[in-house]
């Protein structure tokens, strides 16, 4: 299998409980809290080995909440690969509202950068970057982490024949260079429309803005979310959609990191595109299954996977 680094910028110690209700000025009595190890790349390397692959993943880490975050974090599925910095690394806490089903969901800065330490890290990364392999930056970027980054990251990867996977958002999006450098990159619906500057209001729209990604050369492979709907793929051979039969709806966090784990262990055992884009869905679909921050699991992505239905436009 070919080698996979997920990377972590901004790793947050994910802690969440439920309240049978959440409403304004009262103590709420919350149940028992559960503390898990988060980040778009940290969980990206759990979905991973969840589904019987491997994966190392780079964190970066700070503080006590990253001591606390390192325990959590033992006993994963995964190779760790720590690059400490001065601060405190992130938590994020979620609180379902047990009367309505609601969740709500606090998410705390990270440590503040500059230029320098961006540049460190960058380079730190592309040391570990395996030949030839895949590298998945996924999550927030940190506060003061330059909006270039991820295209300084796609052609360090490319320099080592390797393919950077990217799932972001923000202003990093509108920085990413039309080198062709960047291998996927994967949205979801709130950030394609960010990206689009307009609404996307239908299948063929969301088609028509991924093919345009591609052509302008800003990813070989973009991936366009679509919530319930699925997701679609485009490559300069095709544009395909892809859709798992309906689930029943628990939580939805988890359910992007888990569609990048998926799709990423599908490339990284030679799967084509359009087959890693239904192992995506595939996962993204059994993760919204699952209880509070859990994400994908094997035998649900296997049954999602054998009855999605993969369509070319």
């Amino acid at each position: 299998m070919t080698d996979i680094l997920t990377v972590t910028l901004n790793p947050a110690l994910d802690l969440s409980t439920s309240a049978p209700v959440v409403r304004p000025e009262d103590k709420l009595r919350c149940e028992t809290l559960r503390a898990e190890p988060g980040g778009g790349g940290v969980n990206v390397a759990r979905a991973i080995g969840l589904l019987g692959g491997a994966s190392r993943a780079f964190v970066v880490r700070a503080g006590h909440v990253g001591q606390q975050f390192t325990e959590v974090l033992s006993g994963q599925p995964l190779d760790p690969v720590w690059f400490d910095i001065p601060g405190e690394t992130r938590q994020s806490l979620s609180v379902t509202d047990r009367s309505t089903g609601a969740q709500f969901r606090f998410v705390m800065p990270g440590p503040d950068w500059d230029a320098a330490l961006a540049s460190r890290v960058c380079d730190s990364i592309a040391a570990a970057t395996a030949p030839g392999g895949i590298v998945v930056l996924s999550g927030s970027q940190p506060p003061g982490v330059p909006d270039d980054f991820p295209g300084r990251l796609a052609q360090a990867c490319a320099a080592r024949s390797a393919r950077l996977i990217l799932d972001t958002s923000g202003p990093a999006l509108r920085a990413l260079p039309d080198d062709g450098a960047l291998h996927t990159l994967r949205l979801d619906g709130a950030e394609s429309v960010e990206l689009a500057g307009r609404p996307l209001p239908d299948r063929a729209a969301v088609a028509g803005l991924a093919q345009d990604l591609v052509a302008r050369k800003i990813a070989r492979t973009v991936v366009l979310a679509m919530g319930a709907d699925g997701s679609v793929l485009a490559t300069k051979d095709g544009v395909w959609h892809c859709n798992t039969e309906d689930v029943p709806v628990v939580s939805k966090i988890g359910a992007g990191d888990s569609f990048v784990g998926s799709y990423t262990l599908a490339l990284a055992r030679g799967a084509a595109p359009q087959d890693a884009l239904v192992r995506g869905c595939a996962a993204a679909s059994a993760a919204v299954m699952t209880e509070g921050t859990e994400l994908c699991r094997a035998a649900d992505v296997d049954r999602l996977a054998a009855s999605a239905v993969l369509t070319p436009l």
